[in-house]
């Protein structure tokens, strides 16, 4: 199958949020676009593949992670790999000084989870899969899904609460936390 116009535009669509993946996996943004590249140019190689009608977001997503798991595993029989939180970057749009450190605060509380805690929330959370699309690029099932992003989310509450960056449970006004959105 030859990638036509519309196919390229759709993936191309698709490479900021792939970054920003592949970003939080590895936390090294040169890594992570080497990654990305990696992911683009096995997914234009075997295009013909892919089902059309289906996610292409997830299944740029499920390239994108057996990359970066191939990646590691060669790695790791070289040698150690340091993750850094060096790749998290603040929004575009300028934020207020209280804005900038509340950031800043979730940033560090999210990186002291661990990688499959992190998964999942960028998955379902930032990037908006729903639990099946999420259990498909991860090949679990749905319910392990559903469990680990509950997991998740209760961890990085303790994460926040022992920082001491929750200070109101209503999200009011004088809350330093970013308020996670639920997809069903």
């Amino acid at each position: 199958m030859i990638l036509g116009e519309n196919d390229i535009v759709a993936i191309e669509q698709q490479i900021p949020k792939l970054r920003r993946f592949a970003r939080s996996r590895v936390g090294d943004p040169v890594l992570a676009d080497d990654l990305v590249q990696d992911c683009l140019e096995r997914a234009i190689r075997h295009f013909d593949k892919f089902q059309q009608g289906t996610n292409l977001q997830a299944w740029l997503y499920t390239i994108l992670r057996n990359v970066q798991i191939n990646h590691y595993r060669k790695q790791k029989r070289r040698s150690e790999v340091a993750i850094s939180d060096e790749g998290y970057e603040l929004p575009a749009v300028a934020a207020s000084q209280e804005q900038a450190l509340e950031f800043k605060d979730f940033v560090r509380s999210f990186a002291e989870l661990s990688a499959v805690h992190k998964e999942i929330l960028l998955l379902i959370v930032v990037d908006g899969f729903k639990y099946e699309e999420a259990a498909d690029i991860l090949g679990l099932p749905v319910g392990t899904v559903r469990s680990r992003l509950f997991r998740a989310r209760a961890r990085l509450r303790e994460i926040e609460q022992r920082r001491g960056t929750v200070r109101d449970a209503n999200y009011g006004e004088n809350t330093a936390t970013v308020q996670l959105r639920v997809v069903p």
